[in-house]
């Protein structure tokens, strides 16, 4: 009897794990915690090898493994033991110099390791009020930003140059401007040999002061920022080039108006000069222009590039050799590789078609090719290819549908290749480019198994000039056709953003499983304007953003319409920043269609949204008058008739907490009401613990207001 009681038991347990639910957090913060996925630690190539380091755990604690392609041999380059006192309980997180040598921080202080003396040394100290710091290629000269200012230390001779004593918070040096638009993802510019730093000076005394409050003090204290305002002025950029020789700066002499774009920034590799990409403020123009480094001046430009809406380069230039270099552009509708000389001229286009490059990972100088990542076997896949800089000719490296995360080693020989696909948590291979070689080296186990997954069904949908749509539908688990549902559709649906891919979790987000899993049908479609679909795609939405997307989702509306089983009186919409933008104009220009919205961190009024972004897509305020009322929501707060939620973060620095204080201002004025939550001292998202909170905050007001 006890046995068979036991058995019972046993069996319901099993049964029920199942068919688990996730809980809030799991939702929002498992992938990062108890179902994270298993991954390996610490994968990188060594420079100039056929071989990869990964830290694996022992009995003494994590060791650094180094494993040699294509034999696979295994050796133990690093214990913690080799470190002494440094770092007695684990090996830290080292990144490679060069074939020999490695850095790594323990604590505030950085220090080099050599693999071929087993040696530890310390390299630089670093200040406590560090904001930015970089190594050159060849691991002899270390750049930071402290107090406002760049340093440079120069680790043969153990001295520290200060290459700037102007920095302050109106004067920015070494660190990224431009709101990290035009692909600007640094501000210090080492040259390839390391004899000279070029960096950013970014002058925004001229911009106006924009007030973010500390609401933990008493009093509260105020901190302005500098936020450039679409239509109104804008920061001013130059860039710096220092000569520790000499000891000295020159600033290239870069023509124009003070408030135009300097972008792809990239050294030549004899160092004698540098390229720069010179955007004006409309955005409709650039000029790669090459500038002298000694004097500063213009020598020439290689090339220009137009287009009636708007140029948008994203990338540095890649050298091929002393002589040739890859440009990347959209000239074609595609973001393509092309293939010029340092006078300027084309040899030839290098990729082609209707799809995108997303990355170079390498080059491969014996067969000419290009080691790229691309979109070129559909627009929800990412995968790795060799191209040859030629000839053009293109072969696809890895052989699973999915979504490829690859590196590959600086001889463009061997990839690292991450990757997943709806059913498949991840795996990780190592292949060689001739494809000669493959070895997978993890298989993860799914985290996710004995959870009470849904059905994902991927759908296909035509706007209104023809163009595929790709959305996903998540059905409730326990679904049966006969009922009715509630429906929840979250949409984002702006530039540089795509909800739909085809890797793990198959919904793309365990919150929309969290929500099929308590009864709700989850829809999420990119519509036109969002990434990784061409140009035309995107710029559809250029000077009227708001109309094209709402029409795109409307035809997902239609679609959820035409099913049985959803229920069209009980619709709720959320979205954040653009989404948050999204979400409340569906809910006031198109009144009753959604029964509930949460709009989080939303863009209220696009003049009140900062220059590079809103004027790449809406041109100034000034220009395009109709464009900036017809999607200004500020005015239409009269039309609401759902139920509104609006969260902002009281420190955003992105869409400033005005959008929507004035929005309320004009819900009081109208009589409206509006739902409001704010996240006291957080910036445009809400990270970490408190994520699950807000997300809480938005399941509990869609159950309010959609379930019966």
């Amino acid at each position: 009897m006890n046995k068979i009681l036991i058995g019972i038991v046993l069996v319901g347990q099993f049964g029920f794990s199942q068919n688990k639910k996730f809980t809030m957090e799991e939702a929002v913060l498992g992938l990062g915690t108890n179902l994270r996925i298993e991954s390996l630690s610490q994968t990188q190539f060594i420079p100039g090898q056929n071989a990869f380091t990964q830290s694996v755990k022992t009995s003494y604690g994590n060791a650094l493994i180094k494993t040699s392609l294509p034999s696979m041999k295994v050796d133990t380059i690093l214990r913690p033991a080799d470190l002494g006192e440094l770092s007695p309980k684990a090996v830290p997180f080292m990144s490679w110099m060069n074939a020999n040598e490695a850095y790594f921080q323990v604590e505030n202080e950085l220090y080099k390791y050599n693999f071929q003396v087993n040696n530890a040394t310390p390299l630089v100290k670093l200040p406590e009020n560090l904001v930015y710091q970089e190594f050159d290629s060849t691991g002899k000269k270390f750049a930071y930003v402290a107090d406002h200012n760049l340093f440079l230390v120069d680790l043969n001779s153990n001295s520290t140059h200060q290459i700037t004593k102007d920095g302050s918070e109106n004067i920015v040096v070494g660190q990224t401007v431009h709101r990290e638009e035009f692909g600007i993802h640094k501000g210090v510019f080492f040259s390839p040999k390391g004899n000279f730093v070029a960096f950013y000076r970014m002058d925004q005394s001229m911009v106006e002061d924009y007030p973010i409050v500390n609401w933990s003090t008493t009093p509260a204290v105020n901190k302005n920022i500098k936020y450039p305002f679409a239509g109104r002025t804008s920061h001013q950029v130059t860039l710096g080039v220092y000569n520790p020789t000499t000891k000295s700066t020159i600033f290239l002499n870069v023509e124009g108006p003070k408030d135009q774009y300097l972008t792809s920034v990239t050294w030549a590799p004899d160092e004698k000069s540098i390229f720069v990409g010179v955007l004006n403020r409309d955005q409709n123009h650039l000029k790669l222009n090459q500038y002298d480094v000694q004097s500063g001046n213009f020598i020439k430009t290689l090339f220009e590039e137009t287009h009636p809406k708007y140029v948008e380069p994203q990338n540095e230039l890649y050298f091929l050799n002393e002589k040739e270099f890859v440009w990347w552009s959209q000239r074609d509708g595609f973001m393509h590789l092309y293939r010029y000389d340092v006078n300027g001229k084309l040899i030839n286009q290098i990729t082609k078609g209707n799809w995108l490059v997303n990355d170079i990972l390498a080059k491969n100088d014996k067969k000419k090719e290009l080691i790229i990542t691309s979109t070129k076997d559909g627009a929800m896949e990412k995968h790795v290819y060799s191209v040859n800089w030629t000839n053009g000719k293109i072969n696809r490296l890895d052989s699973d549908a999915g979504y490829h995360n690859a590196m590959a080693n600086d001889l463009g020989t061997y990839v690292l290749d991450v990757w997943s696909n709806e059913t498949t948590p991840r795996k990780i291979d190592v292949f060689s480019t001739d494809g000669k070689f493959k070895k997978n080296l993890l298989t993860a186990k799914n985290p996710l198994a004995a959870h009470q997954m849904p059905k994902v069904e991927n759908v296909t949908l035509k706007a209104d000039d023809g163009t595929d749509l790709y959305g996903k539908l998540i059905y409730p688990t326990d679904f049966d056709a006969s009922k009715k549902y509630p429906v929840i559709v979250y949409l984002y649906n702006g530039p540089h953003a795509q909800m739909n891919l085809n890797r793990f979790p198959a919904s793309g987000n365990l919150w929309y499983d969290y929500m099929a899993q308590n009864g709700y049908v989850v829809w999420v479609m990119d519509g036109r304007g969002s990434s990784n679909r061409g140009l035309e795609f995107e710029q559809a939405i250029f000077r009227n953003l708001g109309e094209v997307e709402m029409a795109d989702q409307m035809k997902g509306v239609e679609f959820l319409k035409s099913k049985s089983f959803v229920d069209a009186s009980r619709m709720g919409i959320h979205g954040w920043s653009y989404g948050g933008f999204m979400t409340t104009s569906f809910m006031l220009m198109k009144p009753d269609v959604f029964q509930a919205g949460v709009a989080g961190g939303p863009v209220m009024d696009w003049s009140l949204y900062e220059v590079m972004y809103g004027e790449r897509y809406m041109d100034s305020p000034e220009t395009n008058k109709e464009g900036y009322s017809k999607n200004n929501l500020m005015d239409k707060t009269k039309n609401l008739k759902g139920k509104l939620l609006l969260i902002h973060g009281t420190d955003d620095p992105v869409v400033v907490w005005q959008h929507s204080i004035d929005f309320l201002r004009n819900a009081v004025s109208e009589g409206v009401q509006v739902d409001y939550f704010v996240y006291p001292g957080y910036e445009h998202n809400v990270r970490g613990k408190d994520r699950v909170h807000l997300m809480q905050k938005v399941t509990d007001y869609f159950d309010l207001h959609l379930k019966k």
